[in-house]
């Protein structure tokens, strides 16, 4: 078994660890900020070039579970771009308290047609939390077409209910996280978190004090 696959196994295992702790009071002492939850994400490209964008953090997957999770319309680019290379990078600056994350592991896109039971509660759960306006945008036209092709009524549908189930385009995504590395800029100290898997089966993170 690869080792981000043994990682995702023993995942549900583990304690929380610091780094997840340490973003948790991040949020809470930047929460006031509307772009508090707003990450930059990174992919590869097909072609081996990088692609960036800005997602929302929808929140931990689950209590026991450390994967931070973002939504996408499975029509998008990144959709394709992750099934064919996974990994991926997070950068999440909080203004307030001038603290930097970087945060890599591999992506898994869950849609309608995913096996796995929990993860597709998961996705139902995140999408009804969505705001009416952002379950709307997964009924829009094709995402990256030209938009003069489209009958300017498609924007207009109305948006699902939060207790209807999620459109068929919407996609739950998920960071299975295996490193991060936390910069403070007010205090000039950066630290990085890494895990290994011990030889009981369970995973264990290190931190690290390292130079800015």
């Amino acid at each position: 078994m690869a080792f981000a696959a043994e990682v995702a196994a023993v995942a549900g295992r583990l304690s929380t660890p610091i780094w997840r702790d340490k973003i948790q009071k991040s949020l809470n002492k930047n929460k006031h900020l509307a772009n508090s939850r707003y990450v930059q994400l990174a992919t590869v490209r097909q072609d081996g070039r990088p692609a960036n964008r800005t997602v929302v953090f929808r929140g931990f997957l689950a209590d026991d579970d450390d994967s931070l999770t973002f939504v996408t319309d499975i029509r998008s680019r990144k959709v394709q771009e992750v099934a064919v290379n996974p990994a991926a990078e997070v950068a999440w600056y909080f203004p307030q308290t001038r603290e930097q994350y970087r945060i890599a592991g591999n992506l898994v896109v869950i849609d309608a047609a995913h096996v796995d039971n929990a993860l597709l509660e998961a996705r139902g759960r995140v999408w009804s939390a969505m705001s009416e306006s952002g379950r709307q945008q997964f009924g829009w036209p094709h995402p990256g077409r030209p938009r003069a092709a489209e009958d300017p009524k498609a924007w207009n549908n109305p948006a699902p209910g939060s207790q209807d189930p999620p459109l068929d385009t919407f996609c739950l995504v998920v960071l299975r996280v295996d490193e991060v590395e936390q910069l403070l800029l007010r205090s000039n100290e950066r630290f990085r978190y890494t895990h290994a898997i011990k030889e009981d089966g369970s995973l264990a993170w290190a931190e690290e004090s390292i130079n800015p």
